[in-house]
C-alpha cells in the first residue's frame, strides 16, 4: 500500500476511533502555482487568453484570483496534503491549467464535506469548485453545471468479493458505506427501501464524511462495500494492493447517465467562462493529457456542457 493512502487512512481511522466523525476546520488550500504532482508544469503551461479574463466579474479581476472550495477526499480528482493545505490530483492540474488560462489565481479551500461546499458557494463564500462534482436536476436549482467528466457508480469490496455483489440489487441485508451527502447515499437508501418493498432485509446504509473513511469501513469489515464513483473507487483499488476489487462494473445501479463538474451559483457568469476556457483546454490537448496522466481517459468528455442531468419524461 502506498505512503499516501496509509497518511489518508491513519487519519480517517482515528477520527472513527475518536468517535467525532469529523475534518478539520475549514483551511487555505495551495494556490495555484503549487506544484503539481501529476501532468508537469511545461504540459500545463498556457497562454493568457485576455477575451476570457475580460468576461471575469468585475470583482474578481480586483482580486486577482478565484476560491474553489473542495472536501479533499476525491482522488484521483482531489487529493489533499498531509499538511492540510496542498492539494494535488486531476482536478488540481486542471485548476492550474485554467488558472494561467483565464489570468487569475485560483486557491483551494478544503471544507467538511460537500453539504459545506455547495452552501458556501451558494453563500458566496466560494467562487466556484472546480470539482468534479456529480451534476442532478435537483442540485441545478442553485448551481450551475460545467460538466467536464462522465462517471459511473459501482462498488468497492474485499478481494475475491464474498457477498457476491454484481449489481445495487444484491446489496439487500448488506452493510453499504457511502459518502455522507452524495447522490451514491441518496440511491442506497432508496435501494434499502426497495429492499423492504421485496420483502428482504434492507440495506445497512453507513454514511461517511469522506472518501478515505467509508473506504477504511470496508477494509476494518465494519462494511460489505463502498458505493461511490468508479474513479475513486479504482484509485484506492489500486492502492491497497491485493485487499480490494471493483464490482458491479457496467451496470446502471440506480443511475442514469452521471455527468460531473465544476459548480457555480445559479446564473453566475463564471459559469460561461468555465465552458469556453475548457473548451480551449481540450482543443489545445491540455484536457487530454491531465485525464491521461490520472487513468481518467474513459472519463473524458469531447467537450464540456452546461447542466447536463439527464430529465426524466
Amino acid at each position: 500500500m502506498s505512503k499516501r493512502i496509509v497518511a489518508a487512512l491513519a487519519v480517517a481511522g482515528a477520527l472513527v476511533v475518536s468517535g467525532c466523525g469529523k475534518n478539520p476546520s475549514e483551511v487555505d488550500g495551495g494556490g495555484s502555482g503549487s506544484k503539481a504532482s501529476g501532468v508537469g508544469a511545461a504540459d500545463l503551461k498556457q497562454t493568457l487568453d485576455q477575451k476570457l479574463n475580460d468576461r471575469l466579474p468585475a470583482k474578481v479581476k480586483s482580486a486577482g484570483k478565484l476560491i474553489s472550495v473542495n472536501n479533499g477526499s476525491f482522488p484521483p480528482y482531489e487529493i489533499a496534503g498531509s499538511d492540510g493545505r496542498s492539494l494535488t490530483g486531476a482536478a488540481a492540474d486542471m485548476a492550474t491549467a485554467l488558472s494561467q488560462l483565464i489570468g487569475v489565481k485560483i486557491e483551494h479551500v478544503t471544507v467538511d464535506g460537500l453539504p459545506s461546499e455547495l452552501s458556501g458557494i451558494k453563500a458566496g463564500r466560494y467562487d466556484f469548485a472546480i470539482g468534479p462534482i456529480g451534476d442532478f436536476p435537483e442540485r441545478e436549482t442553485a448551481n450551475d453545471f460545467v460538466d467536464w467528466v462522465r462517471e459511473f457508480v459501482v462498488f468497492a469490496v474485499p478481494k475475491g468479493n464474498p457477498k457476491h455483489i454484481s449489481s445495487i440489487a444484491d446489496t439487500c441485508g448488506l452493510k453499504i458505506s457511502v459518502m455522507a451527502g452524495g447522490s451514491a447515499e441518496d440511491v442506497i437508501k432508496k435501494q434499502a427501501q426497495t429492499c423492504v418493498q421485496q420483502k428482504k432485509p434492507a440495506v445497512q446504509v453507513q454514511s461517511y464524511k469522506d472518501q478515505p473513511t467509508s473506504i477504511l469501513a470496508v477494509r476494518s469489515g465494519r462494511a460489505d462495500a463502498f458505493f461511490s464513483s468508479q474513479a475513486p473507487l479504482t484509485y484506492f483499488v489500486k492502492e491497497a494492493g491485493n485487499a480490494l476489487e471493483l464490482a458491479g462494473t457496467g451496470k446502471a445501479n440506480g443511475f442514469d447517465d452521471l455527468f460531473q463538474g465544476a459548480v457555480v451559483a445559479k446564473g453566475s457568469p463564471l459559469r460561461d467562462v468555465l465552458v469556453d476556457a475548457f473548451k480551449e483546454l481540450i482543443a489545445n490537448g491540455t484536457y487530454g493529457k491531465v485525464m491521461t496522466k490520472w487513468g481518467l481517459s474513459a472519463n473524458s468528455l469531447d467537450k464540456p456542457g452546461v447542466n447536463l442531468a439527464p430529465r426524466k419524461g
